[in-house]
């Protein structure tokens, strides 16, 4: 059965256009309008075997708040959508990441109650045209509409490109996990029968 999700999504702020594999093999097409988010979401395909395609058309003459917290709400909408029922999945995700001087945890669970806790703080207030604190918004959009608890924890670094990238390949690590498939799992997993 494949798991794939297509979502649009219009606003006067932003128009988001996302196809999502969950079974993939890491191939992305991506254009936000911001160079680094793209390095990140294409990292976060390519780390966690997901295919993506993602075409943003958002008010960066504002700035970027509204394209990377809505690109949030559309790639938890299509993870929640491609994931359907949950049945067989083993729910629970995490790892932890290094990169030189950054290191990273992730730990996710597709209970069906959103939750972010995210504990990092970045030197810079900018990477390249990214704006740093739009990290923490990108996963709280996610953790939200795609009703899944996402803990982040960055356990070390200086450099913030490098922590931040650990913070989307973590999670990209933590997300394929959590999605993977276990044949001793025959509903869901979960005592109430349901998630």
């Amino acid at each position: 059965m494949e798991r794939i999700a297509e979502v649009t999504r219009e606003t006067k702020e932003t128009s988001i256009h996302m196809k999502l594999n969950l079974d993939g093999e890491g191939n992305a097409s991506v254009n936000t309008g911001i160079g680094f988010f793209d390095h990140m979401l294409e990292g976060f395909s390519k780390h966690g075997f997901f295919d993506l395609s993602l075409s943003v058309k958002g008010d960066l003459h504002v700035d970027g708040h509204h394209t990377v917290e809505d690109t949030g709400i559309v790639l938890g909408t299509a993870i929640k959508d491609a994931v359907g029922d949950k049945k067989g999945i083993k729910r629970y995700g995490y790892f932890i990441l290094p990169m030189d001087d950054a290191l990273a945890l992730c730990a996710v669970d597709l209970c069906g109650r959103p939750y972010l806790q995210f504990d990092c703080t970045f030197p810079n207030d900018m990477t390249g045209g990214f704006d740093t604190s739009l990290v923490k918004e990108f996963f709280y959009a996610v953790s939200y509409s795609a009703a899944m608890n996402i803990h982040v924890k960055m356990l070390n670094g200086e450099n913030s490109h490098h922590m931040i990238e650990t913070v989307f390949k973590a999670f990209a690590k933590a997300l394929d996990d959590a999605v993977a498939m276990d044949a001793r799992i025959k509903d869901v997993l979960s005592t109430k029968g349901s998630l």
